[in-house]
């Protein structure tokens, strides 16, 4: 929450539920991120928060770009980005789309299989290669595990085969899971990392790079440690593992980003109770998982919400959105402590909501209109 957020929802025009992101939040935590790791790329995970603003911004700082398609490719390119600084990360790709990058000028894509390498051998013949091993995203509120990456033991053969078809196998990545509070969770990523490394070099082939992944945290409801915490615990666990040989690095902040740089101005639409002994109120906000809050889901992410009557005698309430699907449900199994004179028409400010809110929010399910999003 910042000065400038709550001057602009002072003064907008009421327009239903919105986000507003402060772009010097989003300035200060780039800065933080390179000053804590002058050695190592950013590259900004541009599915967080795609707003033409926010990528000039971070464009116009240095920052590379994360990207998960095409249109995020050319989302970035317009934002002045060259191709040089983008990197092409989702390991899920058409071939004919892997095709358009190498047009656009990309030359560097993740893979986490022998089948993936074969598109890109065909499609963008001689760009980098790196393979995504898979993690188990311990500690993580929102953890990354299953989908993406590779065993670490399938790797040097994934990299090999790359390596074969005239590819240039330039190294590997990892995710920790989203979210991750805890900085010890990349040692045992880097010593896999370092395994491979080793490997491949017995076989004639030398890995270049490491991409750290994302994970980094915005402040919700439970503390987080600052980004030089993160970079000096990352920078231990490379001299352990890679000793005095350490690999180029990049990482790819997206909610450490953004996260703590928007708040969502909600309304109360109903407050109610399921029978007459009910100790659990049902508070409806006119946002749910259909309109941005989509990270609620599991009740994995806990966003603070701070309401006009803070400070104020307290209830457990359930929480839950507008719409008509039974799903869409916020806060049930762990309940969420209310004030008891919250009333319907109500503003309530959830924070922590510049990432993974605007780009989860439907296009138009039950007739309810994608979140408004103001950058100031």
């Amino acid at each position: 929450m910042t000065d400038r957020i709550l001057e602009f929802l002072r003064n907008r025009r009421e327009d239903g539920p919105c986000l507003v992101l402060d772009l010097e939040v989003v300035r200060e935590n780039y800065l933080a991120f390179a000053k804590a790791l002058p050695d190592t790329r950013v590259f900004y995970a541009v599915k967080a928060n795609p707003d033409p603003r926010v990528l000039e911004l971070l464009a116009g700082l240095g920052s590379c770009f994360d990207t998960a398609s095409v249109v995020e490719i050319e989302q970035a390119l317009a934002a002045g980005a060259s191709a040089d600084r983008i990197s092409y990360g989702n390991t899920i790709k058409k071939e004919r789309d892997i095709a358009r990058a190498y047009a656009l000028g990309v030359r560097l894509f993740a893979v986490d299989c022998e089948a993936e390498v074969e598109k890109i051998a065909r499609a963008a013949p001689g760009s980098r290669v790196f393979c995504r091993i898979l993690c188990d995203g311990a500690g993580a509120e929102w953890p990354l595990s299953r989908k993406f990456g590779c065993a670490p033991e399938l790797a040097p053969r994934v990299l090999e085969h790359a390596h074969r078809l005239g590819l240039d196998a330039f190294g590997l990545s990892f995710h920790v899971g989203s979210q991750q509070r805890d900085p010890r969770m990349w040692d045992g990523a880097l010593k896999a990392a370092a395994a491979i490394f080793r490997d491949l070099a017995e076989r004639g082939i030398t890995l270049q790079m490491v991409n750290l992944g994302g994970g980094f945290p915005t402040r919700y409801l439970k503390q987080v440690p600052a980004v030089s915490t993160y970079a000096q615990t990352i920078l231990q666990a490379l001299r352990k593992h890679f000793g005095n040989h350490i690999p180029e690095t990049i990482i790819e902040p997206g909610r450490g980003m953004v996260g703590n740089a928007g708040v969502i101005e909600a309304e109360v639409v109903l407050i109610s109770k399921k029978a007459d002994g009910d100790k659990v109120r049902w508070v409806y906000l006119d946002i749910g998982k259909f309109n941005g809050l989509a990270e609620t889901m599991d009740e994995m992410i806990r966003y603070p919400i701070r309401t006009p009557y803070d400070g104020a005698a307290t209830e457990p309430c359930i929480l839950a959105g507008p719409s008509c699907d039974s799903v869409d449900v916020l806060y049930e199994k762990q309940p969420y402590d209310l004030p008891v004179s919250l009333e319907i028409g109500s503003k309530v400010l959830i924070e922590g909501t510049g990432a993974y809110t605007t780009t989860y929010s439907s296009v138009g399910f039950n007739g309810f209109p994608p979140l408004k999003s103001y950058v100031i």
